[in-house]
């Protein structure tokens, strides 16, 4: 709508809604392409050679990533399993606070890969820095700047 000031508080919600269930389905290409590395990682003939760290890094990152893929995925569930629920703001609260959580898991799941081959190709004590800065560009880009901006700006009309 060209005029949010005239939206109806359901028209809002419905909105809000499609405007982030199109965001999470631009992040579970990411995820998908991810988890696929990830998978397909355990069956390169260099895994077998890596230590019992190493591996117990790439089992934990592969469920960071599936976990992720999961929680990114629940708003879609949760609209198509209350489409025709009638408090559709509450959904959409909802499905925001997942999709935040889902954010938080793929951040973590993505430092965690880095870490992954950063450590086989470099060592531990070089890829544990690396990732930490990588860790911090996300929290910064994913969660700090947007409260940023959001505390620097008027609320939108409710």
């Amino acid at each position: 709508m060209d005029d949010p000031v005239a939206e109806t508080p359901q028209a809002r919600a419905d909105r809000r809604l499609v405007e982030l269930l199109q965001e999470l389905r631009v992040l579970q290409t990411g995820v998908q392409i991810v988890f696929a590395f990830l998978l397909g990682v355990a069956f390169t003939p260099r895994f077998a050679t890596l230590d019992d760290a190493r591996q117990d890094l790439y089992v934990l990152v592969l469920l960071l990533a599936v976990v992720a893929a999961a929680v990114l995925a629940t708003p879609v569930a949760l609209h198509r399993g209350l489409f025709h629920h009638p408090d559709r703001a509450r959904i959409v609260k909802v499905s925001a606070r997942i999709a935040q959580v889902g954010l938080i898991l793929l951040a973590m799941a993505l430092s965690g890969a880095v870490l992954l081959v950063l450590a086989v190709v470099l060592g531990f004590p070089v890829a544990v820095p690396i990732t930490a800065v990588i860790a911090l560009v996300f929290t910064g880009l994913w969660f700090v700047l947007p409260w940023a901006v959001r505390r620097g700006l008027p609320a939108p009309p409710e």
